[in-house]
């Protein structure tokens, strides 16, 4: 299964004109913040091979980042470690999400969301699609923009934090990561409310 463009056409044919897809990556790590793309695509200009992130490889992955960025109206925006310390991961994921559509040059007037929950605050129509980021094209290039992004923001706190290999582990609970957090303690950018950092503290 490849993702299409059908959800896309079914919004424009009830007279929708910029439909945004929408998902988030990094709700499982035990460090750093969660990240959320919007992607509007021009329906004539669709990058070849898009797909879910997790199904790309880097190489991949980084050739779609460049082409979307040139072709699309892209908006990133992240919860913070704060954030989802105080208001739980599902609901920081969401703000990420409502952050992302808010940040777009031209504002979508309907969005397609990655999962099976519409954000409380989002304030436009939208649809959720379980394995979106498989299924339909614009959540699958917004996928590959949170991936890449997320990543960015990992290789950059692990030049800060050295020993906890964020560069490959990308903040999730590898054995490395584990083994850092039990000998060189809890950073600011660890998810406190998330069991295992919980339990060091």
């Amino acid at each position: 299964m490849k993702p299409d463009f059908s959800f896309e056409q079914t919004a424009m044919a009830q007279g929708y004109l910029r439909i945004a897809g929408v998902d988030e990556v990094g709700r499982g790590p035990l460090a750093g913040p969660v990240t959320a793309a919007a992607v509007v695509l021009d329906p004539d200009r669709i990058p070849e091979g898009l797909n879910d992130s997790k199904k790309l490889s880097q190489k991949a992955r980084q050739r779609l980042y460049d082409e979307i960025i040139q072709v699309a109206d892209v908006s990133i925006a992240h919860a913070s470690v704060q954030e989802i310390d105080r208001l739980n991961i599902l609901r920081a994921s969401h703000l990420a999400m409502t952050r992302a559509l808010d940040g777009l040059k031209v504002p979508a007037d309907y969005a397609l969301i990655d999962g099976n929950m519409v954000p409380r605050d989002l304030v436009l129509p939208a649809q959720t699609i379980i394995k979106g980021d498989a299924r339909s094209q614009s959540i699958s290039a917004a996928s590959i923009m949170a991936k890449i992004c997320r990543d960015y923001v990992m290789l950059s706190l692990a030049q800060q934090h050295p020993g906890y290999g964020w560069e490959t582990n990308m903040g999730y609970g590898s054995k490395k990561h584990m083994e850092a957090l039990q000998n060189l303690g809890v950073t600011p950018h660890h998810r406190r409310s998330f069991k295992p950092v919980h339990k060091m503290l």
